[in-house]
């Protein structure tokens, strides 16, 4: 292979990809990025204006370290950007109390000694009237750290703060192909060919386009905002009636969302259990909602959150790149040195982001991660 181009090329720059670009280009690499749309677009998994930020992970107990490495890295490139990125509003996690959602908190916020409390239904009733439908055998976990994160602006400050401390950036730039060659690898785009020692891939819902092998499924994902059926009642779905939540409730669903300021909207959304969402082509424009994606969400809304109206004011598709047990890819497939892969999100992963992109610059730099990684490695199937 001729003289690289660069020394590492990242292809995709949502919210894995952007935060990958800062760490290395802090870290001192010879980086480029690439995108084939501007940061901080609404195609594929990184917008809707909000992502839920929370320490106490029931999705793993080994996500908690990078959560808290996360967390920080988040108000890092926040002060670097000179922007406010994360949010910190409280959030709570509501069910019952030996289902997965409450249980699997507790697990994780006991093993790594988070600070949280644990309410029965009658405290959940007092502090959060707007929940209803709560039975005695329900309960929460309250975390005063938990908050938002504003995710369009969050890749655009991670992308432009990279940019300033060296990386170079084409958006605007498909990437058709990624080639694994001796020395490196080539980076195909409709235009030119890039040669890099390194590259990392972090496509989101595009992975499995560039790299057919991973064991990847896109979902295709609404988001729903409503207001209150009773005009009266604007005003009253704040973050402070409304916080950040999860709650699972007795037929196994999740619904998740947060109140905003001012109260007229409440961001709401259906977790994917029991096959609710469907697969989706990103190359395709299936980006419309329609009744048949909110009206599961509406059935559950009527009994947990009564008082909405019965369609949403607005909506939104999002697309979710699953993996088989629901955790990350992060790593080296078969340990090539040419080669890292970021990605799988897997509805998870926003929060995530900054932390990743740290063990990705950590991968690509020789280091040794600070938190555990091995239970994301791409070969762990």
């Amino acid at each position: 292979m001729r003289s690289p181009d660069a020394d590492v090329a990242v292809v995709g720059l949502g919210a894995f990809g952007a935060a990958a670009l800062w760490r290395l280009a802090a870290a001192g690499v010879d980086v480029v990025g690439l995108d084939r749309f501007a940061p901080g677009h609404g195609f594929g998994s990184s917008h809707g204006g909000t992502r839920m930020f929370r320490t106490a992970c029931l999705e793993h107990p080994d996500l908690v370290p990078l959560a808290l490495r996360s967390r920080q890295l988040w108000r890092e490139l926040g002060d670097a950007a000179g922007e406010r990125l994360f949010e910190p509003t409280g959030g709570v996690l509501i069910g019952p109390r030996h289902g997965h959602v409450v249980a699997g908190t507790i697990a994780a916020a006991a093993r790594h000694g988070l600070d949280v409390e644990v309410w029965d239904a009658a405290t959940v009733r007092a502090r959060l009237p707007r929940h209803a439908g709560l039975c005695d055998h329900h309960g929460a976990v309250w975390e005063a750290g938990a908050g938002l994160i504003a995710p369009e602006a969050a890749i655009r400050a991670a992308v432009a703060v990279a940019a300033r401390l060296g990386a170079r950036v084409h958006s605007g730039t498909r990437v058709d192909g990624v080639e694994l060659v001796a020395g490196g690898a080539l980076v195909r785009t409709a235009d030119d060919v890039l040669r890099v020692r390194q590259v990392v891939v972090a496509a989101g819902a595009w992975l499995p386009t560039l790299l057919p092998d991973l064991p990847l499924r896109v979902l295709r994902v609404p988001i729903t905002w409503f207001r209150a059926a009773d005009p009266a009642a604007t005003g009253a779905y704040g973050l402070a009636d409304v916080p950040v939540f999860i709650r699972e409730l007795d037929d196994g669903t999740c619904l998740w969302g947060h109140g905003v300021h001012g109260g007229d909207e409440l961001k709401l959304g259906l977790e994917d259990r029991g096959g609710l969402m469907r697969e989706m082509d990103p190359d395709g424009d299936d980006r419309r909602v329609t009744p048949d994606d909110w009206s599961p969400l509406v059935r559950r809304l009527d009994r947990a959150l009564p008082g909405l109206a019965a369609a949403p004011s607005r909506a939104a598709v999002c697309m979710y790149p699953m993996t088989p047990d629901r955790q990350f890819l992060l790593g080296r497939p078969g340990g090539d040195p040419r080669l890292v892969v970021a990605g799988g999100d897997s509805g998870h992963g926003f929060k995530h982001a900054t932390g990743i992109g740290e063990v990705v610059s950590d991968l690509i730099c020789g280091r040794t991660p600070q938190v555990p990684v091995a239970f994301m490695h791409p070969d762990r199937w």
